[in-house]
């Protein structure tokens, strides 16, 4: 079955469009799909431009795979910080058109694109919601968060699990810029374009410079919840 997604690539811009028609749920075949499509995109030289079906950009991750609590379980974790380490420190600019609710994982991938646009007005909410639901968030989600959110919105964010509007989530870092209704996906095509014309190599190198301590610290955090994880299953299954 080919990964609910589809890939465009032109005018140096390869376009990753998330729909599986419901709530763009992080699975492990969506995440391939995104790494095929960004392996591509890495050696056209494009700039990247993610973005999900009207509404929903992500609810995240597969719950049902997550809370099983299983190896999958902490390979899917690990699965998608990867993906957020790899799109913080991609080669070209990484664009974001959030189209509708980013919760959790889907937030995360929001904030670890460069550049990320939403719709004015919109009903739409991001929200890291770990701890409203009883999980506490994990350690890479942590830095992927501190990177991006101002300061004060940080703590709200990620230990009372605030649900921002388009509008908090400018205010709160979680968004660059809003655009009308319906003109989302070409302004996020059009700044995309003038992001292609920046010269790359001074860009990869300036990203690597100036995230080094970032990549760092959420490397060793995903290592780290990839063992407390796999410790925790481990003991469950002892017990």
């Amino acid at each position: 079955m080919p990964p609910p997604l589809a890939t465009e690539s032109a005018d140096g811009v390869t376009t990753i469009v998330m729909d599986d028609g419901k709530a763009n749920a992080l699975t492990f075949e969506m995440f391939a799909g995104i790494n095929d499509s960004l392996d591509r995109c890495e050696a056209d030289g494009d700039v990247a431009l993610i973005a999900g079906r009207p509404g929903r950009f992500s609810g995240g991750f597969d719950l049902g795979v997550l809370t099983a609590f299983t190896e999958d379980s902490a390979r899917l974790l690990r699965t998608g910080f990867e993906l957020s380490h790899r799109l913080l420190s991609f080669p070209r600019p990484v664009v974001m058109a959030v189209t509708g609710h980013a919760y959790a994982m889907g937030g995360f991938l929001v904030l670890s694109g460069d550049y990320r646009l939403g719709v004015s007005g919109a009903e739409h909410r991001i929200t890291a919601n770990e701890v409203s639901i009883g999980m506490a968030l994990p350690h890479a989600a942590i830095e992927v968060c501190r990177q991006r959110l101002r300061r004060s919105a940080f703590e709200r964010a990620t230990a009372l699990a605030e649900v921002f509007s388009p509008e908090q989530a400018v205010e709160a870092g979680w968004l660059d810029q809003l655009v009308p209704a319906g003109e989302l996906l070409d302004r996020a095509r059009d700044k995309a374009i003038s992001l292609a014309a920046l010269d790359a190599g001074a860009h990869r190198v300036t990203k690597l410079r100036s995230r080094a301590k970032t990549l760092e610290r959420l490397a060793a955090a995903i290592q780290r919840d990839d063992d407390e994880f796999l410790a925790a299953i481990a003991q469950q299954g002892g017990s």
